[in-house]
């Protein structure tokens, strides 16, 4: 049997081979139309590891008469790519895989550039990163940019089929009983990362004791053993880590209770409390806001308890802020108002401070006109008194954002009109 991992042997030949993915590969679809009219140009794909981004390259590659290298952006040299520019100069174009090319250094970069205008080199990149945040947008400009998704549990389990099958490729040459509960197991937990479960499989195959007969049993113990965790549920250092925050936020501000648990247990999966905690006091400010206001000081004391108890158990007041926050009423004034207040500050539209408003504790101030005409508004009915607070350019400025879908911004409202009447 090869030395080479099972996910590479089983890597697609053609683009008929590639598993899901068919908005890039299906019928119709932009990357076939390049292959069938074997007119490629230079692309860029981006998505978690293990769905696809290595399987395209070379399936595209082997649906054309295209020579396919691949390099890595850090580990090769500009040497490397030399070579490669090289072989494309004398065969006329050349398919260069870069994998993690987010990390691309710029000595690379402006050796590819010009590979790429003459099409010495079409160039396939392969990230996990966003490249509209990653990649230089000199690289980004001269290629085309396509996010790859996820694949299904039903896309797995036919690549597992598969690899159980091949006998040049795969485990074919084997006798494997595997149940179907280990089978759904590994497809399923694989959370779409193709490499990650057939890796589980050969490890499976290879290490599991033989019968009478010289076959391979695999159970669904046997599945668990050899399946580990996929960091497709949260990937702490990627796009994943914003993906699942935004998610996260936006159920809670949807009021999806049921989503928002959903992301706070991938949160909790990850371990990663800080992003949790930051998060929750940000909600109860931002979206819950003053349609519920003393959600922010329960917030805050699920954060406390959360971080005294720490992971097992800090999920549960975790769960309970969660909960409340998703099912509270919403408001976003607070965060409206202020905005509008900062983009006039941002536009410069400001003026000075009123003279009668400016500090008048010192000597002199007088002569200044500072704090001169000020009234102090305790010595009026009610505690208000009409007076200028805004700076001249500013004074008919009107910031905060009224609301009315709780009875306490209602009635910050009606408390906001009558000193407006004033």
């Amino acid at each position: 049997m090869s030395t080479q991992p099972l996910s590479f042997r089983m890597r697609p030949k053609t683009i008929d081979e590639v598993l899901g993915q068919t908005h890039l590969v299906g019928e119709g679809s932009i990357i076939r139309r390049m292959v069938t009219a074997k007119r490629l140009t230079s692309m860029i794909l981006y998505g978690p590891p293990g769905i696809g981004k290595t399987s395209i390259a070379s399936a595209i590659a082997g649906s054309t008469s295209y020579k396919f290298r691949t390099l890595n952006a850090v580990t090769n040299t500009k040497k490397d790519m030399q070579m490669v520019a090289d072989e494309g100069k004398m065969s006329g174009s050349v398919i260069l895989l870069l994998d993690e090319i987010h990390r691309l250094d710029k000595a690379k970069q402006d050796f590819l550039l010009p590979h790429l205008e003459n099409g010495n080199i079409i160039l396939i990149g392969a990230t996990t990163s966003n490249p509209y945040h990653a990649i230089n947008p000199a690289i980004r400009s001269r290629c085309q940019i396509f996010e790859l998704h996820l694949l299904d549990p039903e896309d797995v389990e036919v690549a597992l089929s598969r690899a159980l099958e091949d006998t040049g490729r795969g485990l074919g040459d084997m006798t494997i009983n595997i149940t179907d509960e280990a089978l759904e197991y590994l497809s399923v937990t694989s959370q779409g990362d193709v490499r990650s479960a057939l890796n589980a499989l050969e490890l499976a195959a290879l290490s599991s004791d033989k019968d009478a007969s010289g076959a391979v049993n695999i159970s669904l113990d046997d599945a668990r053993a050899c399946m580990q965790k996929s960091d497709l549920l949260y990937d702490k250092d990627g796009d994943q880590h914003y993906d699942v925050m935004s998610a996260f936020q936006k159920s809670i501000r949807g009021s999806d209770v049921d989503a928002s648990l959903h992301y706070l247990a991938r949160l909790i999966e990850a371990g990663d409390l800080v992003t949790i905690v930051r998060r929750l006091l940000v909600i109860s400010y931002e979206d819950v806001g003053l349609a519920n206001p003393q959600l922010a000081s329960r917030t805050l004391d699920a954060i406390h308890s959360a971080e005294r108890l720490g992971f097992p158990e800090a999920r549960i007041p975790l769960s309970q802020a969660v909960i409340e926050l998703a099912l509270s009423p919403k408001s976003n004034s607070a965060i409206k108002s202020i905005d509008a207040a900062l983009s006039d500050i941002r536009k410069k539209k400001t003026g000075s401070v009123p003279k009668h408003l400016k500090d008048a504790h010192y000597k002199s101030a007088e002569k200044l006109g500072h704090g001169v005409g000020y009234k102090y508004p305790h010595n009026y009915p009610n505690h208000v008194v009409r007076q200028q607070y805004l700076p001249d350019p500013l004074k008919s400025a009107a910031y905060y954002q009224k609301s009315d879908v709780s009875k306490y911004e209602k009635q910050l409202a009606e408390v906001y009109d009558k000193l407006k009447k004033i």
